[in-house]
This record gives structure tokens, sequence and C-alpha cells, in this order.
């Protein structure tokens, strides 16, 4: 992302840095927060940045003077600091987790869920207020929600898109990588001023504290474990079901492969050369050079292995069936009949706000309720991440559509 007259950020990279700047966050009403990670370059992704943005000593809480209309934002000296934290080189980020768990302090992310969950992973963090940028636009009915089209639109920055595809966990970082990860959460201390007057004027303020809420009830660890499995790829459906069990086991041979040398499995063959694979089964490696997306160095460092593979798919049973396809996980017509018309009430009444039909409730809390046929807000409030407001606010629509529908 481009800048102008942007002070560079504070570089921690040891721990005596780590310790030096604590007082400060410590005694910061508000900070914004983002990370990097290596997914693109890595089996099992690590944190590798942790950007920090403070409102500089003596400013305004969120740089509140900073509005949309300001001429030439670009230009503009907001009155914030920032630091690159490197947990490469500060590994032991315990002193922080006191600085995100205290409730009153405001952590400001955008898009916070998948920042939340990796840094209770990596860090154990716990976050006590939230504030989520991007949840907020959303909530307002911002037509791009994307933190670059954001800071493009209200700020003037424009993202050097080569950055999305930067390893983050090659050090030393670059001026390029330090430039575009600072802005990151540079702006958001303003943006943050300027979303709360909005969400207050267009009467969304409860509506988005409900939503923050529930993300500080995050917790990485209570979640189920996820298990990758091979119908998590969506080129998984073109393949017949009787080569399904070659594709399972040319999809558990690449995942293997990729765990040992800690690359993405993308890295090693795309799934569509798995799909490709699965449905040719070649039996001969050099019957491999047919099919497309293999090169003569696949050839000579996979070539035994995908033959061997294929021969192992090809007897074993095949692989059950994803979970949302089994007979007892389809739910029956009278169910099903008030998950269609709740849908459809929503898409109304998301239609009418301006707003994603996920923002008024998404498609699990749908099923939710069309099971459970609730019939108080109480009952309501018993669904996953339903509050006293959108109880409230949504409650007597919802109970004349379960009401009404008939199987």
């Amino acid at each position: 992302m481009t800048q102008q007259r942007t002070q560079l950020p504070t570089l921690v990279q040891q721990p005596d840095e780590l310790t030096q700047i604590l007082p400060r966050l410590l005694d910061s009403p508000q900070i914004a927060i983002d990370t990097e990670s290596d997914s693109l370059y890595s089996y099992h992704p690590r944190v590798c940045l942790i950007q920090i943005t403070i409102p500089a000593p003596g400013a305004a809480a969120s740089a509140a003077t900073a509005s949309r209309d300001t001429d030439d934002l670009a230009d503009m000296d907001l009155d914030v600091v920032d630091f690159l934290i490197d947990p490469l080189g500060v590994p032991d980020l315990r002193p922080l987790q006191p600085v995100v768990a205290d409730p009153a302090r405001e952590i400001i992310m955008h898009a916070a869920e998948n920042d939340i969950l990796l840094l209770q992973r990596d860090f154990d963090f716990t976050f006590g207020q939230m504030f989520d940028t991007q949840l907020a636009a959303r909530i307002l009915g911002w037509p791009r929600a994307a933190l670059a089209a954001i800071l493009e639109e209200r700020f003037g920055v424009k993202s050097d898109k080569r950055m999305q595809r930067t390893d983050w966990g090659r050090r030393p970082l670059s001026a390029d990588q330090i430039a575009y990860a600072q802005m990151d959460t540079h702006y958001l201390l303003a943006l943050v001023a300027q979303q709360k007057a909005e969400l207050r004027a267009a009467d969304r303020w409860e509506e988005a504290q409900e939503a923050f809420g529930f993300l500080t009830q995050l917790d990485f660890f209570a979640r189920e474990e996820s298990t990758r499995t091979v119908w998590q790829m969506k080129e998984s459906r073109a393949v017949p079901r009787e080569a399904t069990n070659v594709l399972q086991a040319l999809w558990t041979w690449r995942e293997t492969e990729a765990a040992r040398r800690n690359i993405p499995p993308f890295k090693i063959f795309t799934n569509q050369v798995l799909v490709d694979l699965a449905q040719e089964q070649p039996s001969r490696v050099h019957a491999l050079r047919d099919v497309k997306g293999i090169s003569e160095g696949h050839l000579k460092r996979y070539g035994e292995n995908l033959v061997e593979a294929i021969r192992q798919g090809q007897r074993a049973p095949l692989p059950d069936l994803p979970e949302s396809t089994r007979p007892d996980q389809i739910p029956d017509k009278d169910i099903q009949a008030r998950f269609d018309a709740l849908r459809k009430w929503r898409t109304a009444t998301a239609e009418a706000r301006g707003v994603a039909p996920d923002i008024v409730f998404n498609n699990e809390a749908l099923m939710e309720m069309a099971k459970r046929q609730p019939q108080s807000e109480a009952a309501l409030q018993e669904i996953s991440n339903i509050g006293p407001w959108k109880a409230r606010t949504y409650g007597p629509a919802i109970f004349e559509v379960l009401r009404t529908t008939v199987g």
C-alpha cells in the first residue's frame, strides 16, 4: 500500500524491545491489531508478524479528527504510532496477553475472527473488547468491505497487490513488506471513528456491539478439531463415485508429502491434477506424461509414488460420502419447508436493510430455528450467536414465519 508522510513503524524484533513498548500499550485505550501468516508457503502456517497501532501520546482517541470529507486524506499525518512485532524473533508473547484481554481496552481488527483464532492458537490470547471494522462496514451496508477497498475509498491509499503473495516467514523483511504491513492497521483508528458515528446515526450501534461481543467468545481450543478430508476440494464433485477411492489415495499421499516437506499441498500438485489422475488412473510412470499439469520434474520426483497411490486406491473400498450428503443428515420435509420460508424472509429483510443476508442470520442459525421452532425471545437466544438485539428485532417476524409454514 502506498503511503505519504507516514512515519516508519517501530520494529520489535527482540524480547527487550517488547519490554520497552509494553507500558505504552498498557496505557492505550485503543489498539488496532492485524497479523500476517505464511499460509501460502507452509503446511503448518504460523503467525509471522503482528501489526499494532495506538494513538500517539496526547492524541484524541481513534484519530477522531479524520473525516471522510477531509481533502487529500492520504497526505494527513494521523496521530498514531505503529509497531511491527516479529514473533520469529520474540517467540514469547505472553506479556501481550493482558494488553488484549483487558475489557476496558478496545481491540480493533478488520475481519477479526481468523486473526483471533490464530492468536489464540499460537499464543493463547483472549480478548476482552472488540471492534471489527469489516463487520461494522457490512452492518452499515457498505458495498465494499475489504480493507484495501475501504482504504482506497476513505483514505486514498492503494494496496500493493504484489504483497498478497509475499512470504512473511522470510527474514529480513523487505521495505515493501514493512510498508504494506504497516498500512493494515495505520488507518484503523481513524476508520473506527467514522464507523462509530455512522453506526449511531443509522441506529445500528446496538446491533454492532452485540456482534462484536460474540467475537470475544471465540475459543480456538473449544472448537471441534477440523479434520482435513478429500471432500474439502470442490473439484472432488467431478469425480465419478467409482473412482473416489483412487482420489482418496492420491489426496492422502499429497497431504502426507506436503506435511513432510512443510509446504502447502497445492505446491505439489493442484486439485485438478488429482482429479485428472483419479479419472484416468494411469498404471505406468510414462503414462503420467499425458496428464496435464505433470512436468518431467514431477515424474522424476513423484512418478513411482503416484502410480503406487493409484494402485492402492484401486484396491481400497470407496470412501464415505461427505456428511452433508448422508441420508441421516438430510432434514425432513417439514424442517426443510420451515428453513426455506425463513430463508425467503431473510432475503427480503436483508434487501430492505441494504445488507448481505448473513448479517441478518447465517444459514446455520436458520436451520436451528427450523428444527427447534422457537416461540420466544429467550428460546431464540439459545441459538448460537443470537443475542437480545436480534431476538427482539427479528423475533416477532420469525415466530410468524414458523407458525404459518406448513411442510
